[in-house]
């Protein structure tokens, strides 16, 4: 989509601090973090929200849920431990339409979140 945000920041149009990227994944650090690290992951296909998911684009899920443990991995807080965080819909406070996956770690995260 020309006007997605996070499209821009995939194809580089928009600046971010990159943490990974494949050919189907790329992940940057959030700009307003709610945790020492605070990841954004996406698929660099547009797919608007979960509600998108279908048989044609759902492998997508298993790319994005390898890159996050790669990177858990080389970041080292897959030990300690970490959360992934998908938001879909408006009430379900997803404020970008394109689907992604926060990943929060470096202090402990109560449930439920505050």
């Amino acid at each position: 989509m020309d006007d997605c945000l996070f499209c821009k920041i995939a194809a580089g149009d928009v600046p971010s601090n990159k943490v990974y990227e494949d050919e189907y994944v790329y992940s940057f650090l959030d700009i307003d973090p709610k945790a020492p690290t605070h990841i954004i992951f996406i698929p660099k296909q547009h797919i608007g929200s979960a509600n998108e998911l279908d048989d044609n684009n759902a492998e997508i899920i298993g790319k994005i849920f390898t890159a996050i443990s790669k990177v858990a991995k080389e970041k080292g807080f897959d030990k300690a431990g970490y959360r992934i965080v998908n938001n879909c819909g408006e009430d379900g406070g997803q404020t970008v339409g394109h689907l992604h996956f926060h990943v929060l770690a470096g202090r402990s995260l109560q449930w439920p979140p505050g």
